[in-house]
Order: structure tokens, then C-alpha cells, then sequence
């Protein structure tokens, strides 16, 4: 029988396949990254500031989506897949307001729908529209590239070798993890999994393997020079411009029209 492996690899697969889509070459791809940051940013404020009980304004926004995917090649299941860990927040998040606004909004089919339903449904758009969009920039563009423009917009380079790390060092914890796993299945052929008396010796061993593995991944690194400074890209075309004024000019009129 097939054992279960925790997600460890499909988690290491899963940090890595957005860094591949990164790779592309694309119309998307070769835009400037301050041009796709400052657009994911724009519209993912805009998507925010719509109020709870705004739904029908909401939905002209998934064009950004909808056009962004096949434009850059990106497969709709890498966003889906990626974009249903953040649902359950959204989810739980909203279903307080389905008990506690009970005011009757809209009749639908002949049975009244209270606006909490009207917010907890607000709420999944928005989320659903605001991860897509950072993801699809995450997967056009890389992390290394989006550091470089943090760095570009005056973000302390602590804050953003922080943010870079801790996003690779992710993909390397689940390794770890991977790895202690199928030593222990082979020590534990007849368990389904890892035994809960076991599970306090697991985490702790994989602290301190993640610790040791830190510290060998830092000294790697500044055995090849590393500096905490990061440097910037080129200048933007003048594509890139009109990309970024026809995009966010057009986000803003659907703002003030809808």
C-alpha cells in the first residue's frame, strides 16, 4: 500500500514550480518588474476598497486574471491550486457576518438573502481576485526580481533579505522534512504514518536540521560573495509605460464607474 508523504514533496514541487513559470518568455515575462509591481498594486488596492455589500461591482475585475493567464502562458490549475490555501481564511473569516447581519438585502428566488450572506460573498471575491493577481505576479516575474524592486522603491534591504530568504529557505525546510519522513518509514514499515508520541522528536530534530542547514546555506553563500545589497534593473521601455498607464488607468476608471 502507497504511503502518504505529508505533502512534503508536492510542497517542495509547489515552491518551486512558480519560479519556473518565472522563467517564461512571454509579453508578460518581459515587461519591466517595477511596471507589474506597481500594477498588481494598484488593482489589488482598488479590489480592497470596494465596500462589503459590493458585489456586482466586483466581477469587470476579473479581466485582469482572466486576460494576465493566457497572455503570460500561465496554466489556470497553478493559480487554482495555489490560490485555495488562502480561501479558508477568507472563508472563516466571512462566515461571522452570516450570523451576525442578518438584515435582509436582496430576494432572490423568493427568499430574502441577508447582507451577511452579500458580505461573505464579497469577501471570497476579493480574496479570490487579490491572491490571483499576486500569484500571476509572483509566476511572471520571481522573487529575485521583485526583491530588486523593493529594494528600488527605498525598502531596507533587512526587511527584503528577510522576505527573500525566508521564501527559499521554505523549499529547503520541506526537504528536510521529506527526508526525515522516509527515514522514518523505513524504520517504521508497519505505521501508516508518523506515530503522535513520535511527532515532539520529529519537530525537534527538524528544527535543529533546519538550524544546522541555515547556517551551511549562509557560509555557502558568502563563500560566493554574497552582499546584502541588491542591485537594480534597467530602466523601463517605453511599452512598459504605456502598459503600466493603460492598465492602471483602466482599473481606476472601473473603480469610479462601477
Amino acid at each position: 500500500m502507497p504511503q502518504p508523504d505529508f505533502g512534503f514533496s508536492g510542497a517542495t514541487l509547489g515552491l518551486k514550480a512558480l519560479e519556473l513559470l518565472a522563467e517564461g518568455d512571454t509579453v508578460i515575462h518581459r515587461l519591466h518588474p517595477f511596471v507589474k509591481l506597481m500594477t498588481t498594486i494598484v488593482y489589488v488596492v482598488v479590489v480592497i476598497s470596494f465596500g462589503r455589500y459590493e458585489i456586482a461591482a466586483l466581477m469587470p475585475f476579473f479581466f485582469y486574471p482572466a486576460i494576465l493567464m493566457p497572455l503570460s502562458e500561465t496554466p489556470c490549475a497553478a493559480i487554482s491550486k495555489r490560490l485555495l490555501p488562502a480561501l479558508p481564511f477568507a472563508l472563516f473569516g466571512g462566515l461571522s457576518n452570516i450570523f451576525f447581519d442578518r438584515t435582509p438585502m436582496v430576494i432572490m428566488a423568493g427568499m430574502a438573502v441577508s447582507g451577511g450572506v452579500v458580505s461573505f460573498v464579497s469577501i471570497m471575491i476579493k480574496t479570490t481576485l487579490s491572491v490571483s493577481a499576486i500569484l500571476l505576479l509572483v509566476s511572471t516575474t520571481g522573487i529575485v526580481s521583485l526583491s530588486r524592486q523593493l529594494a528600488a522603491l527605498g525598502i531596507p534591504d533587512a526587511i527584503i533579505l528577510q522576505f527573500t530568504l525566508t521564501y527559499r529557505y521554505l523549499s529547503v525546510l520541506a526537504e528536510e522534512a521529506g527526508t526525515m519522513y522516509d527515514c522514518y518509514m523505513l524504520r517504521s514499515s508497519d505505521s501508516r504514518g508518523i506515530r503522535m508520541k513520535d511527532m515532539g522528536t520529529f519537530v525537534g530534530v527538524l528544527l535543529l536540521r533546519g538550524i544546522d542547514r541555515a547556517g551551511r546555506v549562509y557560509a555557502a553563500m558568502k563563500c560566493r560573495g554574497f552582499a546584502c545589497s541588491l542591485p537594480t534593473h534597467d530602466s523601463a521601455r517605453a511599452f512598459d509605460i504605456c502598459y503600466l498607464f493603460i492598465v492602471c488607468g483602466t482599473i481606476i476608471l472601473l473603480r469610479c464607474f462601477t
